[in-house]
């Protein structure tokens, strides 16, 4: 079994790391400097007890894997260039049998992926991690840098998915098989509405009243939506622990600030954006998950705007 990771930034890069440090066959999909960092010098992986440079196979496309019944595809990218990643990955794989796993926040990517593919396998991730300089991989949690719950999509026990948790479960990266995949993927969208405050404004602002008001909003629209969202981190492995600190440098910010500071697009249409969906279709009204929306489209620059410049433009929008 081949695995290819499509998207081997902070999320993906950390996972075909691990993976290839497990003895597993990776390959990595990358592009740009990124790739070109890769072919001529490796993946460098740091985390809190180890700096590492792995030589795993990095190419540009799926196009260029010679794929086999049987081969697992993890895709890892953004939600917003996930359709894109998808058509790319069926074109290479016409009437080859595999596995797509989608390694995304959000809970788009599921549907994009099982209108292409009949064995799609959802993914919660909880992996922090950075991607800033081409080639490098920060792992902010050691000795365990991830946990991944995984389970067949839509929902229900699977022995393959268990299998597969098995397989790839190893001392460096924890998964788990569960039976609700999208209940948990919904549990960790509440922790994402979060991520353009501290992308915009500042980490703190997480838990602002703007961030707790984002958050009541979208329990609202499950609870009308009859969605039951799972964040129930007690399971966690105990080698899983967030290290906000790595080679002397704080851990800066969430994947939406890093997106923001690269100039990439941001996933927020994914995250507050669902939640306005969702609002949208059952009549829940979600005014701080629109503002934060429409934000996200103006991309203002990293961290600056306030908590009160926010909440000062939400206070006009309710008065008008």
């Amino acid at each position: 079994m081949r695995i290819v990771v499509v998207g081997a930034g902070a999320v993906g890069g950390v996972i075909g790391a691990r993976l290839h440090q497990h003895g597993l066959d990776v390959t990595l999909v990358a592009r740009g400097a990124h790739l070109d960092a890769l072919a001529s010098s490796g993946l460098r992986l740091i985390d809190g007890f180890e700096d590492v440079t792995l030589a795993v196979p990095a190419v540009a496309s799926p196009g260029e894997i010679a794929w086999a019944p049987g081969d697992v595809a993890i895709v890892a990218t953004k939600t917003q260039d996930a359709e894109v990643a998808l058509d790319e990955l069926r074109a290479s794989t016409l009437d080859v049998p595999i596995t797509v796993l989608t390694a995304t926040n959000g809970v788009e990517a599921e549907r994009m992926a099982l209108r292409r593919f009949p064995d799609v396998v959802g993914v919660c991730v909880a992996l922090p991690g950075t991607f800033l300089e081409p080639g490098v991989i920060i792992a902010n949690s050691s000795p365990i840098a991830g946990y991944l719950q995984i389970g067949r999509y839509p929902d229900g026990a699977d022995p393959a998915v268990e299998a597969l948790a098995r397989t790839f479960d190893s001392p460096g990266l924890a998964w788990r098989a569960v039976d609700r995949i999208m209940d948990h993927k919904y549990g960790k969208l509440l922790m994402n509405l979060g991520n353009v405050l501290d992308a915009v404004a500042d980490r703190a602002a997480r838990d602002s009243e703007l961030g707790k008001r984002a958050r009541a909003e979208a329990r609202q629209v499950f609870e009308a939506a009859g969605i039951e969202a799972i964040d129930d981190r007690s399971d966690w492995p105990e080698g899983f622990r967030f290290r906000p600190t790595i080679t002397g440098e704080a851990h800066r910010g969430s994947s939406t600030w890093q997106s923001l500071v690269k100039g990439g697009r941001l996933e927020v249409d994914y995250f507050n954006g669902e939640i306005v969906l969702l609002g949208r279709l059952h009549g829940v009204p979600t005014p701080v998950n629109e503002l934060l929306s429409r934000i996200a489209v103006e991309q203002p620059a990293p961290r600056s705007l306030s908590v009160d410049d926010l909440a000062a433009r939400l206070t006009a929008v309710d008065a008008r």
